[in-house]
């Protein structure tokens, strides 16, 4: 009587594909995150440059206070005079032009991040003070 001998199936995994799909799967992402811009605020934070800020800086101070209101040198301002003033600035200085935030210790960070957008969106350098 003749027997025959089952065929076992082979318990190996085929790792080829596998590797195809990772191979295009980082291709896919390198190419997708080099197109993406960066939506980052360019701040320049206090003691991590040698070089201090522009002069014509210190006399520019915008202040957020603990209620979201806001100061430019004391005197309270509202967000448009605080943009027409970066305005004016820019087109006085040039590329020079830059100004200190100096924040309360409990102001609202979004306050905060109303002015440096307004910075980054006139391409003006901001200068962020320690809280006080």
């Amino acid at each position: 009587m003749g027997v025959k001998k089952r065929s076992k199936v082979s318990a190996e995994f085929n790792m080829s594909s596998l590797t195809d799909i990772i191979f295009l799967l980082l291709i896919f992402f390198m190419l997708t995150s080099s197109s993406i811009m960066p939506n980052a605020l360019n701040l320049q934070l206090p003691g991590k440059q040698s070089k201090a800020p522009p002069s014509k800086a210190e006399n520019k101070i915008i202040g957020v206070t603990q209620s979201g209101t806001y100061t430019l040198n004391g005197v309270p301002v509202s967000i448009s005079g605080i943009e027409s003033t970066i305005r004016s600035l820019k087109q006085r200085d040039g590329d020079q032009a830059a100004f200190v935030i100096s924040p309360d210790g409990d102001a609202d960070n979004e306050s905060v991040v109303a002015i440096l957008d307004l910075a980054y969106r006139m391409e003006i350098r901001a200068v962020l003070s320690d809280p006080k």
